[in-house]
């Protein structure tokens, strides 16, 4: 079950700017409700899709932090307040998968190595669905590529 949630909406209304092929309006709406959210739910999903939104892995990396950052604070209660089939657990497996690619493409092997054994470690709390398949053989794909010391942007990404 899912409880209305317009912030939530506001974001959806974003990322699908962004997939339509408008990045920057995209953006522009995700930094207003950076901008206007103090709520850890809502700071980690802005956050998470404002990272896909800049090809400079730099850039992503930033906002990648920021959504690793938020999802510490959040609780499961909160979690489970805006959807009863989610977990905070599940949250993980990517957002550390994101972080290793972004190392990974800055040379920072170190730390994409550090950031894919926390994606792999999580890995069990992923669903068994489209999803999770999809971020269990994204975290096989950047570790491959950590291992090649390849930093090129992975087609996927």
């Amino acid at each position: 079950m899912t409880t209305p949630d317009p912030t939530m909406e506001a974001i959806g209304k974003a990322v699908e700017a962004g997939r339509a092929g408008d990045p920057t309006t995209a953006r522009e709406q995700l930094l207003r409700l950076w901008s206007t959210t103090d709520d850890p739910l809502h700071r980690c999903t802005v956050a998470h899709y404002l990272a896909d939104l800049h090809d400079d892995p730099a850039q992503a990396l930033t906002w990648d932090i920021r959504a690793l950052d938020a999802a510490e604070a959040l609780t499961e209660q909160r979690v489970q307040q805006h959807h009863t089939d989610l977990h905070i657990a599940g949250f993980y497996p990517s957002l550390h998968l994101n972080l290793a690619d972004n190392y990974r493409r800055l040379g920072s092997f170190a730390a994409a190595t550090e950031h894919i054994e926390a994606a792999r470690s999580h890995a069990p709390n992923l669903p068994d669905t489209p999803y999770g398949d999809l971020i269990r053989g994204a975290i096989q794909g950047v570790a491959e590529a950590i291992a090649g010391r390849d930093r090129t942007r992975r087609p996927s990404a």
